[in-house]
């Protein structure tokens, strides 16, 4: 089974989740900012913690971009709590534990580890123009140095 990530252009789905705060919040909500969307399997797991925190040490450099920043786990509310406080997370993480959101961006897919093949989360980031837009997937993230993929593929694009 392959994945088919949204592709660039389409629309972003207007899904309702449940920020780190428990308030509810869509996509649409964002609308007239860009974002970078961020897909992580679990918060305070190893490889997630460096890619969050890669995101924590470049959020200035986003923000001076134009962009916002929000991660999707399939975490409850409490643990995105805790995982913002421990590591001085300076942007909202939403809780997606039905996967609503991921499958829409079709970050959810087939995974291999130790030889098993399972369903589950793929790490990946979406780039959303202010218009509610894909403008940027990308699917292969260097969870220790993400900022800096993001801000080169910005450069270049």
């Amino acid at each position: 089974m392959s994945t088919t990530f949204l592709p660039v252009g389409s629309e972003v789905p207007d899904i309702t989740v449940q920020t780190h705060d428990e308030q509810s919040v869509t996509l649409r909500d964002f609308r007239g900012k860009k974002v970078v969307l961020f897909f992580y399997p679990k918060a305070s797991s190893p490889s997630c913690t460096k890619e969050a925190c890669s995101l924590r040490d470049g959020y200035a450099d986003l923000q001076n971009h134009g962009f916002e920043v929000l991660g999707v786990s399939p975490d409850n509310p409490k643990p995105l709590r805790n995982f913002i406080e421990k590591q001085s997370l300076p942007y909202t993480l939403l809780s997606d534990p039905e996967n609503e959101l991921t499958k829409a961006f079709g970050a959810w897919g087939e995974k291999k580890m130790r030889g098993k093949t399972y369903m589950g989360l793929l790490r990946s980031t979406f780039l959303i123009d202010e218009e509610g837009k894909v403008s940027h997937v990308i699917p292969k993230v260097v969870t220790k140095d993400h900022a800096n993929q993001i801000i080169e593929l910005l450069s270049v694009a």
